[in-house]
């Protein structure tokens, strides 16, 4: 997956240590992300269930969560 400057959504599957979750997109792909620096800054959890938007990195499968919508 290329980088992309518009965010996609998708669903938290599992929380894995290091602040990184793997979740599954819309289209059934999952990613390895980790929290954006605002997130971690502000403390804001992300727990299994919720819906976040994601911006993907150009290093492989890896993405950047910057928004938890629930």
């Amino acid at each position: 997956m290329e980088e992309s400057k518009e965010p996609v959504t998708g669903t938290v599957e599992e929380v894995l240590p290091n602040s990184l979750f793997r979740v599954r997109l819309g289209s059934g792909d999952l990613l390895l992300a980790y929290l954006a620096g605002k997130m971690r800054l502000h403390r804001i959890r992300v727990l299994v269930g919720d819906t976040v938007e994601l911006i993907t990195d150009p290093y492989g499968g890896r993405a950047r969560i910057v928004r938890r919508l629930s």
